[in-house]
């Protein structure tokens, strides 16, 4: 098993409680929405109320990247991130032309965040399968 140096561990024990909370707030956000008549100023709340540890993960992740000493990793992840925000870029861009011909509706912009984790993902196996696949020996 592989061992985590010190900035990555610092990052797990930071973005994990953010995940966790993000989760509960979610769910019980939803429940109150669901069960209640909520309006005014507590609706405003309450409907920001999911994004503080979202907005949380996004510091942490900075966090990481200034912590992280070893280059390689850090290079890594910076060049993850720029494909993710290049796929983000791209994928909105063509969804807002369909958008603006008719051709698709308006998605909901809180997706904006998951969908860059999810490009940034993809990027990073991409990275390792290339990695992979011109250094078969190691």
């Amino acid at each position: 098993m592989e061992r985590r140096n010190p900035a990555q561990r610092r990052y797990l024990m930071r973005f994990m409680p953010l995940m966790g909370s993000y989760a509960l707030i979610l769910i019980g956000v939803s429940a109150a929405q669901r069960h209640g008549t909520i309006a005014g100023a507590t609706l405003g709340l309450m409907s920001v109320l999911p994004a503080i540890p979202l907005v949380g993960v996004i510091i942490v992740m900075g966090m990481y990247l200034r912590e992280e000493r070893d280059e390689f990793i850090r290079n890594q992840l910076v060049m993850a991130m720029l494909g993710g925000t290049g796929l983000l870029l791209a994928a909105t861009t063509v969804w807002g032309f369909l958008e603006n011909n008719g051709v698709v509706g308006h998605p909901p912009t809180f997706l904006v965040f998951p969908f860059w984790c999810g490009a940034m993902g993809i990027v990073q196996c991409a990275m390792a399968l290339h990695a992979r696949l011109t250094n078969p020996a190691e």
